[in-house]
């Protein structure tokens, strides 16, 4: 019974809703609409392709390096013989550009001093006299207990290498 009930009630309902067939509001409303004149739809705008940057200055010195001075070019001189051996293989510190390295200490064993090496990444790395570091074929030539130098070997601009001296020298920590 109450299924019947709910049933008319519903159908009573939507016959009230389409009682006043006329719609005489929405036909005027569609008349308007289909009497407006007819535009076009702007086209997509066009936009450039992207066109890629090539970075040239790839092998030239990276600018958040110090450039090599006119003195230290004096100090050691241009030897037209200077250049990087490239077909050595890489050592590991020479991943790190020379900036980031520390050195934190030595080692002596069997008459050999070994450097102490921070790598800036928590690794501590062993490194003697022959070894090379950062990213410029820096050689060690010359090992202390607390100094490191360091012979680079590096683009002097014109198409040429230079030598370049620089030194690493031990870190003491504050207590």
């Amino acid at each position: 019974m109450k299924k019947y009930f709910a049933l008319t009630v519903a159908l009573l309902s939507l016959a009230g809703c389409s009682l006043d067939g006329n719609h005489s509001d929405l036909r005027q409303k569609m008349a308007e609409v289909k009497h407006k004149p007819k535009g076009q739809i702007e086209p997509i705008p066009t936009f450039t392709p992207y066109s890629p940057y090539v970075y040239s200055a790839a092998a030239l010195r990276s600018p958040f390096i110090r450039p090599v001075l006119e003195a230290d070019q004096r100090l050691v001189g241009r030897k037209l013989d200077v250049a990087p051996d490239m077909n050595r293989q890489r050592e590991l510190l020479e991943r790190y550009p020379f900036d980031a390295l520390s050195m934190v200490g030595t080692l002596s064993r069997s008459g050999q001093l070994w450097a102490l090496i921070n790598d800036g990444e928590g690794g501590i790395h062993r490194i003697t006299v022959g070894n090379y570091m950062g990213k410029n074929y820096g050689r060690v030539v010359n090992a202390s207990s607390t100094q490191l130098d360091v012979l680079e070997i590096v683009p002097d601009g014109t198409g040429g290498w230079i030598e370049r001296p620089r030194a690493l020298t031990l870190e003491e920590k504050e207590n």
